[in-house]
C-alpha cells in the first residue's frame, strides 16, 4: 500500500537520463516508497559495475527489494556500436547477473526489464502500422540485438519463475537528455544559435526518417506502475510505451527552428547518418493501456518547449 514503506524499489541506471525521471517521479508522487539507486554518481551507494555478480548478489540479498527496474544499459546505439562487447557484456550478461541474483535472494520481486523497441528492427520494415509485441524480434544494429537478447532472456527465465514485466519503449525524449538523441541534438544547436555561440546553420543526418516520440515523464510512469501495482507478472507481460504517431524528423526540426523565430539554415552532415536506417519506426501500445491503463499525457508541443527551453537555460550567458 502507498504510503508506507512496503514498496522496496531498487533501481539500476538511476543517475542516468530515464533514471532520474524515475527518481524524481516517485519522490513526488509516491513517497511511501523506498527507493534504492544504483548507478553511476550515486551519493547513497557506491556505483555497482553489472558485470560483478558479486557485488550484484550482496546488494540484492542487502535490499531485499519489492521491485528492480532495470535501467542500466550501453544505451546510445552509436556506442554499442563502436564497443560491441562491451555493450554485450554490460546489457546481456548484467542483465542476467541481476536477473539470477533476484532470484535467488528476492523471488518475490518483480523485475521490471526496459528493453528498446529497436529490438524490432527490420519488422519495421514489413509492418503495415505500429508494431504490435507479437512483431519478431529483428535487431538490425547492436544496441537493438544486445536489448533483443535480453529480453527474450528475461521471458526464458519468466518461465523458471521470475516475476518479469518486460517494456518495449520508443523514442522519448525531455528536458537533461544527452545531445546523442536528436530531438536533443537539435534543441542544442538553435539554443546555441539563439545565445550567439553558433552561426545560424544546424547541422543534421537523415531528415526522412519517422519515429514515434514521446515525453519522457510519460514512460517513466508506466515504469512505476509496473513496480508498484499489483499487476500480472509473466511471459505475456510485454509492453510497447509508445505514442502510436510516427512524427518525420524534418517536421521536429521545423517546429525548432519556428520556435526560434529566426531563419536558420539546414545543412547535411554524412557523419550524422545511421547505418541500417529503418524508414518508419511507430509502436501499438493499446496493451499498455488496457492491462496497466497507461496512455502517454504530455502533449508534443509540450516536450519541444520543455527541451528548448532546456537547452537555453544551459547555454545562456552566465
Amino acid at each position: 500500500m502507498v504510503g508506507t514503506l512496503t514498496h522496496r524499489i531498487l533501481i539500476t541506471g538511476a543517475s542516468g537520463f530515464v533514471g532520474t525521471a524515475l527518481l524524481q517521479l516517485l519522490e513526488r508522487e509516491h513517497a511511501g516508497c523506498e527507493v534504492f539507486a544504483l548507478g553511476h554518481g550515486e551519493g547513497r551507494r557506491n556505483p555497482i559495475d553489472l558485470r560483478d555478480r558479486d557485488a550484484i548478489d550482496d546488494a540484492v540479498r542487502e535490499i531485499q527489494p519489492t521491485a528492480l527496474v532495470h535501467l542500466a544499459a550501453v544505451a546510445a546505439p552509436s556506442d554499442a556500436r563502436n564497443e560491441p562487447r562491451h555493450a554485450w557484456d554490460v546489457n546481456v550478461t548484467g542483465t542476467m547477473n541481476l536477473a539470477e541474483s533476484v532470484m535467488r535472494h528476492a523471488p518475490e520481486a518483480r523485475f521490471v526489464y526496459i528493453g528498446s523497441s529497436e529490438a524490432y528492427g527490420a519488422s519495421f520494415q514489413s509492418a503495415t502500422g505500429p508494431v504490435t509485441e507479437n512483431a519478431p524480434l529483428r535487431p538490425m544494429n547492436v544496441y537493438g540485438a544486445t536489448k533483443a537478447a535480453a529480453d527474450l532472456m528475461i521471458g526464458q527465465m519468466s518461465y523458471d519463475g521470475l516475476r518479469a514485466i518486460r517494456f518495449r519503449p520508443f523514442n522519448h525524449t525531455g528536458p537533461g537528455q544527452s545531445d546523442t538523441y536528436v530531438v536533443s541534438d537539435f534543441a542544442r544547436q538553435v539554443a546555441e544559435i539563439l545565445s550567439g555561440k553558433r552561426e545560424p546553420v544546424i547541422h543534421v543526418g537523415n531528415l526522412e526518417a519517422e519515429r514515434d516520440f514521446l515525453d519522457v515523464r510519460d514512460v517513466v510512469r508506466a515504469y512505476v506502475i509496473a513496480a508498484i501495482r499489483d499487476s500480472e507478472t509473466g511471459p505475456d507481460c510485454i509492453y510497447n510505451i509508445a505514442s502510436g504517431q510516427p512524427r518525420k524528423i524534418r517536421a521536429i526540426l521545423d517546429a525548432l527552428i519556428a520556435r526560434s523565430g529566426i531563419d536558420i539554415e539546414v545543412r547535411a552532415d554524412p557523419e550524422r547518418l545511421r547505418p541500417n536506417e529503418i524508414p518508419v519506426a511507430c509502436g501499438d501500445a493499446s496493451k499498455a493501456r488496457e492491462r496497466l491503463n497507461w496512455t502517454p499525457l504530455v502533449p508534443f508541443d509540450q516536450i519541444l518547449a520543455d527541451v528548448l527551453g532546456y537547452w537555453r537555460r544551459i547555454c545562456s550567458p552566465r
